[in-house]
């Protein structure tokens, strides 16, 4: 079924806002990978944030809607606290 103009732009928007999203872990992955440390960051931010990106990913798989803007930030995040977690836990040098 063909999109209409007014869905094309919503969908425009959401993926906007999604990679916007998906970004926002990405200068705190790179002060860690640079600086070799994620001094500083709370140990239970990253839990919680990782706990929400997982689960919030589960449920739209689970509820089978293909999201993908929504799946694409979730993955990044995910990616992102995978790189500030392992620098938090493994500093470089210590």
């Amino acid at each position: 079924m063909a999109q209409t103009e007014e869905e094309k732009m919503i969908e425009a928007i959401g993926w906007l806002g999604n990679i916007l999203l998906s970004i926002c872990g990405l200068p705190q992955a790179y002060k860690s990978i640079k600086d070799g440390h994620s001094e500083g960051i709370s140990f239970f931010f990253i839990l919680l944030w990782l706990f929400g990106e997982v689960l919030a990913l589960v449920y739209i798989l689970l509820l089978g809607i293909p999201l993908y803007s929504v799946i694409f930030n979730y993955l990044f995040n995910i990616l992102f606290l995978g790189t500030i977690s392992y620098y938090k836990f493994f500093p470089r040098g210590a």
